[in-house]
C-alpha cells in the first residue's frame, strides 16, 4: 500500500482574522510517494496560499500538515523544506547566479557542501532537465522552456521528495510545455518524485494522476482526471476530452468516456 508523503487535516486559514471568511476552510487530503496531484481553482480558490503552507511560508492558524509523518511547525519548517522543492511561475525571480550552474550551485552553497558533492548533484540536476550543454550559459538569454528547465534543476539539486510547480508552466509556449511535461513524467517515474502542480491549464492538470479542485477555499472534487472530466464543469476540459465532446455532437462513434490525448490519437488511427 502505498505511504503518504503529505498529510493535510482539517487545515484552516485566513489571511486577515477580523474577517469571517477563511481562505482554505477545513481542507483534509493525503498525497502518496511518488503521485503527481494536480490543485486547481478559480482566482482566490486558495491554491496558491496552500502551496506555500505545504513549503512552510505560511503556517495554519488549525489543522495540521505532515511531511513524511513529521508535523510542520516553526521548529520543523526549515529541515522539512530541504525535503520540498517549489518552482514559481517566473524562472528569472530565482535566478542568482550568472551562468546556469552556478544558478544551480547557490542553494547547495548555502549548505556549506563539499566541492565534489556540489558538482556531482549540479552535473545530475543538468543531466535530468537535458540543460548540460547550457551550464556555461547566461540564464536570462535562454528561452522560456529552458529558464524553467535551468529553475527546476536548482531545485532537483537538493534532492526533494516533493516538487511543487506553482504555475510554473503559465508562461511557456505550448511545445515547450509539452516537453517539458513529458520530462517531469520522466523525471517522476525515475526518480519517485512527487509532484504537485497548481494551475489553471486543464492540458497541465490531466497529466496528474489525481485532480484536487479548490473553490472558495473548499474542496470541491478530488479523483482522477477521467473522473473530474467525464462530467460538466466550468472549466474548459482539455483538448482531447473537448476534441470527444464535439465528435460526440456530430454523431460520430466516439467512446463514451473520458480519454487521454494519448488514447484519443491512437482511436483516430483506427
Amino acid at each position: 500500500m502505498p505511504t503518504p508523503i503529505i498529510e493535510v487535516k482539517n487545515l484552516t486559514f485566513r489571511y486577515d482574522k477580523r474577517l469571517e471568511k477563511e481562505t482554505l476552510a477545513n481542507v483534509s487530503f493525503a498525497i502518496d510517494k511518488g503521485e503527481w496531484v494536480a490543485i486547481v481553482g478559480h482566482n482566490g480558490s486558495g491554491k496558491s496560499t496552500l502551496a506555500r503552507m505545504l513549503v512552510g511560508l505560511l503556517l495554519p492558524q488549525s489543522g495540521l500538515i505532515s511531511i513524511a509523518g513529521r508535523e510542520l511547525n516553526d521548529e520543523s519548517k526549515w529541515e522539512l523544506r530541504r525535503r520540498i522543492g517549489m518552482v514559481f511561475q517566473n524562472p528569472d525571480n530565482q535566478f542568482i547566479g550568472t551562468t546556469v550552474q552556478d544558478d544551480v550551485a547557490f542553494c547547495l552553497e548555502n549548505l556549506n557542501m563539499s566541492f565534489d558533492e556540489m558538482k556531482a548533484r549540479i552535473d545530475e540536476a543538468l543531466e535530468l532537465v537535458e540543460m548540460s550543454a547550457f551550464r556555461e550559459h547566461d540564464p536570462s538569454r535562454l528561452s522560456g522552456g529552458q529558464k524553467q528547465r535551468v529553475a527546476i534543476a536548482g531545485v532537483l539539486a537538493l534532492k526533494p521528495d516533493v516538487l511543487i510547480l506553482d504555475e510554473a508552466l503559465v508562461m511557456l509556449d505550448p511545445r515547450s510545455r509539452r516537453e517539458l511535461l513529458a520530462s517531469l513524467q520522466q523525471l517522476r517515474n525515475t526518480q519517485n518524485l512527487t509532484i504537485i502542480s497548481i494551475t489553471h491549464d486543464m492540458n497541465e492538470a490531466a497529466a496528474a494522476d489525481r485532480i484536487l479542485m479548490l473553490r472558495e477555499g473548499h474542496i470541491e472534487k478530488c479523483g482522477p482526471p477521467q473522473d473530474v472530466f467525464h462530467g460538466e464543469i466550468e472549466w474548459e476540459p482539455p483538448f482531447a476530452e473537448r476534441l470527444r465532446r464535439t465528435l460526440l455532437k456530430r454523431n460520430c462513434s466516439v467512446p463514451n468516456s473520458y480519454m487521454t490525448e494519448e488514447e484519443m490519437v491512437q482511436w483516430l488511427w483506427k
